[in-house]
């Protein structure tokens, strides 16, 4: 609902300007321009987005082919001493690290398309155990603040879009993009587990940062 109304808010805003540049400007294009530009920018939208299906294609397709392999849950196994650390309310083999690992590899290989549905499922699993279905549980609200910090090693949608758009080396984001979302990721986890009184210097925890840190290019 509230989207709903900063839609509108956007067009009122747009409507307003256009009306002082007409009025008190005597620009008699702007309001032509102003739906010109809107059919132009949905043109450049739909290549962009046409470009990208082919890489979403074939990564969704590998990750569908790693979940029904039995790799997704190897992984999660592998992963679960340290979520059992981060998320302690969720206990052992809970049904959402599976979408939460999902969720979490894509953002480190930048596929802004995939993180939503695994996000989604992730957050319903956790809400089913959630005592309290009003309020927030601390490890939705931890899975939350690490999904939206969003450590990225691969941007590779973003390259997509740029190689899309013209860019001479589409690549160049990927250093900045990964020492920002690396910072992003450490100070929310420092935050909210201090609020959360989660011991970070746990051998655990620190030992799968540093494995991250050392595995991440660059």
């Amino acid at each position: 609902m509230a989207l709903n109304y900063i839609w509108i808010f956007f067009f009122l805003i747009a409507f307003a300007i256009g009306l002082v540049k007409l009025i008190f400007f005597g620009n008699l294009e702007v309001f032509p321009e102003m739906v010109n530009s809107t059919f132009e920018n949905g043109k450049d939208r739909f290549e962009i987005s046409l470009g990208l299906t082919g890489v979403l294609t074939f990564w969704s397709g590998i990750m569908k082919i790693g979940e029904k392999g039995g790799i997704v849950n190897i992984i999660s196994r592998l992963i679960g001493p340290f979520f059992n650390k981060l998320f302690p309310e969720l206990g052992k083999n809970h049904p959402a690290y599976g979408p939460m690992m999902m969720n979490f590899a894509a953002n480190m290989l930048g596929w802004i398309m995939l993180r939503l549905p695994m996000g989604l499922q992730a957050m319903g699993e956790m809400q089913k155990s959630n005592s309290n279905k009003d309020t927030a549980s601390n490890a939705q609200i931890m899975f939350l603040v690490l999904n939206a910090s969003g450590l990225t090693i691969i941007p590779i949608s973003i390259m997509v879009f740029r190689a899309q758009a013209g860019a001479a080396d589409p690549s160049d984001i990927f250093i900045p993009i990964l020492i920002a979302t690396f910072i992003s990721s450490i100070t929310g986890l420092i935050m909210v587990s201090i609020y959360q009184r989660i011991n970070l210097w746990d051998r655990t925890i620190i030992s799968y940062l540093s494995g991250i840190f050392i595995l991440s290019p660059g």
